[in-house]
């Protein structure tokens, strides 16, 4: 019974705990590619669980959760990417400006929702390397970002590129995914890669190795969907799947010394001057006449004619309303006239009354029957009369 207490303390004990926050500081330089491994065994051993003895055997599957200080998402040089919660997350990428940034990481343990926050302080120099205007980048069709972001692939790439560049040094600029640039995302096939560009950057020229990549004979095999002759592609790890269709060559030159002062003359001698500050006064009356008042009068006519058809002409319509009603009324003056007069011919004329005007009577004895009277019931009289 006690050690089910104790188990239960210290259950809500590490609920109650928030994560702990740590703090790290990294150095990085402009121009050049920055990976920050975050490592989810390091992280594992963060959780208060593990730190408390409870259970510290155990692996759990671990996400993270990074963004700028005060910011909902990361800078636009930075980029996020783990494969799987069963693997490490990488934060890499290119600065674009020197200063300080904070990024704030937060790990999530999947099994007992545990978090940890970490801080990491981005401390971005100037380069003061060499320039390096001559920039190459290469798309590995069979790796994935994920297994070129560590250091020792990317040393497995640069050696051979090295000697076929002749150079003691090559600058990995940048890394991206291939999803990243457009690529189409593979089928879950085991053995499918996404793809991953990388950029590298030295201050010699390109071989001519490289350069055989852009001849119309090999730009013509790229078109028709065959693989280019280049030359060092054999002198390159076959682990490297690369596609030469897709290298892309900056062909820039060596950053030149800024002009010195005077070296800009203008062609036909002399000083330049520039306009002066003051405008000519210029007249805009004719321009607000024509904008404002031109439309102002064009409405107030169309009102006028709208109002004029509107109210003034009212008077054909009542008197046509008249005229229609003076016809209507001697039109049923005449039909009045016309029935009485029918009805006066018809008092007067010498013909036998119809039989239906003749009061009833019975044909054997020719007694005769009044007709009923309008104050009489009718539902009284029998419909047919009894025979005598």
């Amino acid at each position: 019974m006690a050690s089910q207490r104790v188990v239960l303390l210290t259950a809500l004990l590490l609920v109650s705990l928030p994560g702990c926050l740590l703090e790290k500081n990294v150095y990085l330089s402009l121009g050049s590619l920055f990976v920050h491994k975050l490592d989810t065994d390091y992280f594992q051993q963060q959780f208060p669980s593990i730190q408390n003895n409870y259970d510290d055997a155990r692996t759990d599957p671990i996400t993270f959760r990074a963004n700028l200080e005060g910011f909902p998402d990361l800078p636009r040089w930075l980029r996020y990417t783990q494969r799987s919660p069963k693997h490490h997350a990488y934060l890499y990428g290119s600065p674009t400006e020197p200063g300080k940034q904070v990024i704030e990481v937060t790990a999530y343990n999947r099994q007992t929702f545990e978090t940890v926050r970490e801080r990491i302080i981005f401390n971005i120099q100037s380069s003061t390397d060499i320039q390096i205007p001559y920039k190459a980048e290469f798309l590995i069709l069979n790796w994935d970002v994920e297994e070129m972001l560590p250091p020792e692939a990317q040393l497995d790439f640069q050696g051979p590129l090295r000697d076929v560049w002749g150079l003691q040094r090559l600058t990995v600029i940048n890394i991206t995914s291939a999803l990243d640039k457009g690529g189409r995302v593979p089928l879950p096939i085991p053995g499918m890669k996404e793809g991953v560009y990388i950029k590298l950057g030295s201050e010699l020229p390109f071989p001519d190795c490289l350069l055989e990549s852009k001849r119309p004979q090999n730009l013509q095999l790229c078109q028709e969907g065959r693989e280019p002759l280049i030359s060092c592609s054999t002198r390159l790890p076959e682990k490297f799947h690369i596609d030469w269709c897709n290298l892309t060559m900056d062909l820039g030159s060596p950053t030149s010394q800024p002009p010195e002062v005077g070296a800009y003359e203008l062609e036909g001698g002399g000083e330049f001057m520039p306009p002066s500050d003051s405008l000519e006064e210029r007249n805009y009356i004719a321009d607000y006449l024509l904008t404002l008042l031109l439309p102002t009068l064009i409405a107030l006519l169309l009102c006028a004619v709208l109002s004029y058809i509107m109210c003034c002409r009212r008077e054909g319509v009542e008197k046509r309303d008249a005229e229609t009603s003076d016809i209507q009324l001697i039109h049923q003056h005449t039909i009045m006239t016309n029935t009485e007069e029918l009805r006066h011919m018809a008092a007067t004329r010498d013909v036998p009354r119809p039989l239906s005007t003749l009061p009833m009577f019975n044909v054997r004895t020719g007694q005769r029957v009044p007709p009923i009277q309008p104050h009489q019931d009718s539902a009284r009289v029998p419909l047919i009369l009894s025979q005598q």
